[in-house]
This record gives C-alpha cells, structure tokens and sequence, in this order.
C-alpha cells in the first residue's frame, strides 16, 4: 500500500513537470496525495497528541525567489502544505502558527475541515498503546523519569522537484510527534532544517527527529556545504546525517535533488518510504535503507 500510494504520489508531480508546469506546483499536488492517504503522518492520517488533538505543521521553500511559507499547529486545513505556500505568496510573513494560520488559510479560501476528518482508528489506537508504555514508565522508574520521551516519530512527508525551468522546490508536511506535550513544533515547518531550497544548490526535505534536525539546521547545511565546500548533493547529505546528526543522538533522513537533477535519498535508520522520478520516467520506489 505504501509504493502504491507512493507512486500515485509520485506520478501526480512528474504529470506536472512533464507538461511544462513548475516545481512549486509539482511539489504541491504531490504532497497533497500524501495528505490525503492515512498511511502517512501528514493531513488525513496525522498522530495525535497527548490532549488527544491533531496539530498539523507544513513548510514550502522556492529555489528560484528564496520565498518561503510555513505554519504550525493547525488543526482545519485539509492540505497544509497548501496553507504554507499560501503564507509564502498571500502574507508578508514566513511562519504563522496555531488558530491564526488556521484563520489566514480559511480567510485565504483553502479547504475547512472539522479536526475529526484526521483522526484515523490507526493512530487512536497508537496514542493508547503510547499513554499505556508512559504509564508503566512512570510506575516503574522513579519521578526524574521524563514521559516526554515516550512518544513515536514517523510518516512524516516531503517532497523536491526541479523543473523544465531549472527551478527547484522544496516542501514538508507532518502530524509531529505521537503523544507530543505542550504544542510541540519540530522541524517540518522550520525553513533551513527541514525544508530548503535554493536554485545554486538543492531542493531538501527532511524526515526524522526534529529536535535533532533544528539543532543541525540540516535542510541548509546540506546547501552550504555544496556551496562552501563544493561537495556533490550526496556527499553533503551522507555528511549531515551520518556524522552530524547521527552522533548527537538523532535519526531520520532526508530526499534532495540538485540543480543538475543528481538526487539524494539518504537516512541513518533501516528505511526511509522514498521514491523518484527522472526526466525519462523511470521511477524507483523503496522503503529499505539496503534496496
């Protein structure tokens, strides 16, 4: 189910580019096929938090312009990603978050949904089974124990285009974290950790443990290192992950695509949900790190 939908996904973004159209919009609609699916944590199937809330976060970030738009904390918007392009274009700022990004993307005339469109008895079920392992922590280990890090981290969505034009996009949407406390704001909506674009380098969307990817700022380090240093998209990304964020503790991976259209899949666990497209159409779909 997952290639499938993957490369439903997949398929809607080379569509768009094939026909001339731009990486903004290939980015889009390719993400909102994963906003629309319950087997990602983005949009219709995001995790819930420990108030039993759905808080949805997105990011967009054009090569060409530098523009960028993100929220954070919605709970309406039916594709996310839509409301942070919407941001980017329609408002003079880069992030809103909570009641007023859900305002902007109603004012804006994105789809309105009620929170319960999102919930899934998937991740109902992933919230009870969490609680039940933070219960036991706290009964078993004494009060220094943190129930903040009995949560799940995964599903999280992205995508990068270059087009016909040479302009690279880059966008990210996530549910966050299962059973996370206190409107916790991770890296998906957080332009330069996980989304970055920039047209003399890369498009990159990340995936992971967002603490660990603000605190690397690894969507842009990944661009300054091809800058600065002059490495290839894939030296860069191996670099970030493997011996930058992976020392500190964190997991997770990223997808980039440069200038040239040379791509980057690159992750420190056992899988990554991933797929690409070239310019000819051979696509590759794959969930293990080692396919």
């Amino acid at each position: 189910a997952y290639r499938e939908t993957l490369t439903q996904a997949i398929q809607v973004g080379y569509s768009i580019l094939k026909q001339g159209g731009t990486s903004q919009e290939a980015v889009e609609k390719t993400i909102h096929v994963m906003e629309d699916s319950p087997l990602f944590n983005a949009g219709k199937g995001a995790v819930l938090t420990a108030d039993d809330t759905i808080e949805l976060d997105a990011s967009f970030m054009n090569g060409a312009t530098l523009d960028a738009g993100a929220i954070a904390g919605v709970q309406h918007v039916k594709h996310p990603i839509s409301a942070a392009i919407a941001v980017m274009e329609k408002s003079p700022h880069v992030m809103l978050s909570g009641a007023g990004a859900d305002q902007f993307a109603q004012e804006q005339g994105l789809e309105w949904v009620p929170s319960e469109y999102f919930f899934t008895e998937r991740r109902i079920n992933s919230l009870k089974r969490v609680k039940e392992a933070e219960q036991r922590r706290q009964s078993a280990v004494e009060v220094a124990t943190d129930p903040y890090l009995v949560q799940q981290r995964m599903g999280t969505v992205g995508c990068v285009a270059l087009d016909q034009q040479g302009n690279l996009a880059a966008g990210t949407s996530t549910g966050g974290m299962t059973n996370k406390k206190w409107n916790r704001i991770g890296d998906a909506p957080i332009i330069g950790a996980g989304t970055y674009a920039n047209n003399a380098t890369c498009a990159i969307s990340a995936t992971g443990w967002g603490e660990f990817f603000i605190r690397s700022v690894v969507a842009h380090d990944i661009s300054a290192l091809m800058e600065y240093k002059g490495l290839s998209i894939e030296q860069a990304a191996y670099q970030v992950i493997h011996e930058k964020v992976g020392p500190l503790g964190g997991d997770g991976g990223i997808v980039g695509i440069d200038s040239k259209g040379n791509i980057a899949m690159e992750m420190n666990t056992t899988g990554m949900y991933r797929a690409h497209i070239n310019a000819k159409g051979e696509l590759t779909v794959k969930i293990y790190k080692d396919e």
